[in-house]
């Protein structure tokens, strides 16, 4: 049987995210692992980024961070809040960046033995114009990659 001593949580706080919890805490539970979660904010495309003033740019990605942060903190005390009484440890990340090279390095920077994650189920045209951070972590990650499908 695999052994998992880190986990990687990553979220979005979508719905598809919110039906990984019970995956994620049932892991983190049976191995005693511990599960940091992360948020990625991305960041503009450097096409758009061009048109606004940078000083505009800084303070809407301080003010984007800061309520990812506090919406991270709802989600752990809302779903993670036990953890320790469970026997797993929680540690929190917001981090701005790109997407999904970020969740692979934040994988790599944590040294995490398995990445978990909601995906939004997409299919057809949505899913060629928006494509898919899941998808792009199955198809890059060097670990398992558990997805729970909204």
């Amino acid at each position: 049987m695999a052994e998992y001593k880190t986990l990687l949580f990553a979220t979005d706080f979508s719905e598809g995210a919110t039906r990984a919890v019970d995956h994620a805490r049932s892991l983190a539970k049976t191995f005693g692992a511990h599960l940091h979660l992360l948020h990625v904010i991305t960041e503009l495309a450097d096409k758009r980024r061009r048109r606004v003033p940078p000083d505009v740019i800084d303070l809407f990605i301080r003010e984007v961070t800061t309520h990812a942060k506090e919406d991270m903190e709802t989600f752990r005390d809302k779903y993670f809040s036990d953890a320790k009484e469970q026997g797993f440890e929680v540690t929190t990340e917001v981090v701005v960046g790109t997407g999904y090279q970020d969740i692979l390095e934040q994988a790599e920077k944590v040294k995490a033995d398995l990445i978990v994650m909601g995906t939004h189920g997409r299919t057809g045209i949505e899913k060629v114009l928006v494509g898919s951070t899941a998808e792009r972590i199955v198809r890059n990650s060097t670990i398992p990659v558990l997805t729970v499908k909204e």
